[in-house]
C-alpha cells in the first residue's frame, strides 16, 4: 500500500501524521510530499521513508498512491497561502487513491460540522482510519 502525506507551509501536520503512523506501523512505507523544503524536511524528520518537494511530485505520486493524507486545502486551488497549485487539487482530487483530509478551517474555508478540536485528535482519528485500511487490504 502506497501511503502518500501532502502538506505545505511549516509541515506541521504531516510530520503529526508521519510520527504517529511510524509509532503504531513502524514497517509502513511513507511518501513525504511537501509543497516547500521546510514541510517536506519536516516530514521527513518525522520518519518519512521517501521524500520530494513541489507540485511535479504532487502530481507523479498522486497518480499511483493507495492513499492520500493531508489537510483539505490540498484539494482546492490556491489554499495553504497559495502554496497547493491547480494542476495540485487537480492530481490530488482526481487521484484513484482513497483520500483523509483533515479539516482546517482557515484560508476561507469553514467545515461545517467540524469540531473545533486540537490537531492531535484529528491525528488520532487519521491514525484509526489508516488501521482500519490496512486491515482491509
Amino acid at each position: 500500500m502506497k501511503i502518500t502525506i501532502i502538506d505545505g507551509q511549516g509541515g506541521k501536520m504531516g510530520k503529526a501524521v508521519i510520527e504517529q503512523l511510524k509509532k503504531r506501523h513502524p514497517d509502513l512505507e511513507l511518501y513525504a510530499i511537501g509543497t516547500n523544503t521546510i514541510a517536506t524536511s519536516a516530514m521527513l524528520k518525522a520518519g518519512a521513508d521517501y521524500g520530494a518537494t513541489g507540485e511535479n511530485p504532487c502530481i507523479v505520486n498522486a497518480r499511483d498512491s493507495d492513499l492520500i493524507i493531508g489537510p483539505i486545502g490540498i484539494v482546492f486551488a490556491d489554499a495553504l497561502l497559495g502554496e497547493i497549485t491547480p494542476a495540485i487539487a487537480r492530481a490530488v482530487s482526481s487521484s484513484r487513491a482513497y483520500k483523509i483530509l483533515i479539516p482546517v478551517n482557515r484560508c476561507n474555508h469553514y467545515i461545517v460540522g467540524c469540531k473545533e478540536t486540537g490537531l492531535g485528535e484529528y491525528i488520532r482519528l487519521v491514525c484509526e482510519k489508516v488501521e482500519t485500511l490496512i486491515e482491509m487490504s
